[in-house]
């Protein structure tokens, strides 16, 4: 199972998340649910750094298929739209009966 954690401040603003383990849907190569939530995460992050000035860290692990990625300075409305637009897909994702096992997601507040 993946779980995937998402950082919020104290206005509910995301300020990071974290993806950690593989979906185990189907034999590597063939895990649609990992491919999906995969480019998701990894094309937020692409976005947030070609198309936005934000400041991040960013620590990545494919053997642990870990993503953690935390913002260093305020939130802008294009990073926080675009991680909106992440959470959208994965809460979706979750939604979905053919694939809510696969994904844990939770909120946290720091």
């Amino acid at each position: 199972m993946t779980h995937v954690t998402i950082y919020r401040n104290e206005n509910k603003e995301c300020v990071g998340f974290t993806v950690i383990g593989h979906a185990d849907y189907a034999d590597a190569g063939e895990d649609v649910v990992c491919a999906a939530l995969s480019m998701l995460v990894i094309n937020t992050c692409n976005a947030i750094e070609k198309f936005t000035s934000a400041r991040f860290s960013l620590v990545t692990n494919g053997e642990e298929g870990l993503i953690d990625f935390r913002l260093k300075d305020n939130l802008s409305e294009q990073t926080e739209l675009l991680l909106s637009a992440m959470i959208l897909g994965i809460e979706t994702m979750v939604e979905n009966e053919d694939y809510e096992e696969y994904i844990q997601l939770s909120f946290e507040e720091v």
